[in-house]
C-alpha cells in the first residue's frame, strides 16, 4: 500500500506540471493576442491622427500667403510643366481655403480674397501656357529663317521674342505685387474688425444692468457737461484797482 501511494503521488506531480505549463502557454498565449490588439489599435489610432492633420488647417493662418506663392511659381515657370504645375499648387489651394470658409468663419472675408486671387492665377496661368505655346512657335520660326539664311527675318523674329518675354516678366511681377497688396489691404480691414469688435465688447460690458432710459440720460449728461461754458473770470472793483495804484 505505501508503494502505490508513492507512486500514485509520483504519476500526479507529471499531471500538475503539464497543467502549470499549459496554462502558461495560455497565459501568454492571451497576453500575445492582448498586446497584438493593442498594437493594432494603436496604430490605426496613429494612421487616423495624421490623416487628419494632412487636411487640417490652422487658425489663425496666414491665407495671403497662398496668391503670393502661387504667383511666385507661375513667375518661375519657364516650361509648360512648370505652368501647369503652378496652376495645380493654385487649385489644391483653392479646395483648402474653400474647407477654411466653414472651419474658420472669423476670417471669412480674407479667405474669399484669397480665393478669388488664387482663382486669378489659374486664369493667368492659361494665359502663360498660350503664351509659351505661341513663343515656341516663334522660335522655330526664327530657327528655320537662319536655315535658309534668311538673316533679317531671324533677327525681326529674336526682337520680337525678346520683347514678348520682357513684357510678360513685368506683368508677373506686377501680379506679386497685386497680391501683396490685397493682403496688406485685408490685414488692415481685419484688424480694424477686431478693434471694432473688442470696442463693442467693452461697451456691452460697461453698460450691462443698465437700463436704456438710464444709459440715455447718462449719456445727455455726458454731453451736457462737455457743452458748459467755462466760468468768466470776476472783474476787479474799481476801488481795489485805485488802492493798488496808489
Amino acid at each position: 500500500m505505501g508503494t502505490s501511494g508513492i507512486s500514485g503521488t509520483g504519476a500526479g506531480t507529471p499531471q500538475r506540471q503539464d497543467y502549470a505549463a499549459s496554462a502558461r502557454r495560455d497565459a501568454a498565449s492571451a497576453q500575445q493576442e492582448t498586446r497584438s490588439v493593442y498594437e493594432m489599435m494603436r496604430d490605426a489610432r496613429e494612421k487616423a491622427e495624421a490623416r487628419r492633420d494632412q487636411f487640417k488647417l490652422p487658425k489663425n493662418n496666414r491665407y495671403g500667403d497662398a496668391p503670393m506663392m502661387a504667383y511666385a511659381k507661375l513667375a518661375r515657370a519657364r516650361t509648360p510643366g512648370e505652368v501647369t504645375a503652378a496652376s495645380g499648387y493654385a487649385r489644391r489651394k483653392i479646395v483648402q481655403l474653400q474647407s477654411a470658409l466653414r472651419s474658420d468663419p472669423d476670417n471669412k472675408e480674407r479667405i474669399q480674397a484669397a480665393i478669388r486671387q488664387l482663382q486669378k492665377a489659374v486664369r493667368r496661368a492659361g494665359k502663360k501656357q498660350r503664351d509659351i505655346e505661341g513663343e515656341k512657335l516663334a522660335e522655330n520660326r526664327r530657327k528655320k529663317a537662319l536655315e535658309e539664311k534668311n538673316r533679317r527675318k531671324a533677327a525681326r523674329l529674336r526682337q520680337e521674342l525678346t520683347r514678348t518675354r520682357a513684357l510678360r516678366s513685368i506683368r508677373e511681377s506686377g501680379y506679386i505685387r497685386e497680391a501683396e497688396m490685397d493682403n496688406r489691404t485685408q490685414e488692415q480691414l481685419s484688424a480694424a474688425k477686431l478693434e471694432l469688435r473688442t470696442q463693442l465688447q467693452e461697451l456691452t460690458a460697461a453698460t450691462a444692468g443698465v437700463s436704456a432710459a438710464a444709459a440715455a440720460q447718462q449719456y445727455a449728461a455726458a454731453q451736457a457737461v462737455a457743452a458748459a461754458p467755462e466760468p468768466e473770470a470776476a472783474a476787479p472793483e474799481a476801488g481795489a484797482g485805485l488802492d493798488m495804484l496808489a
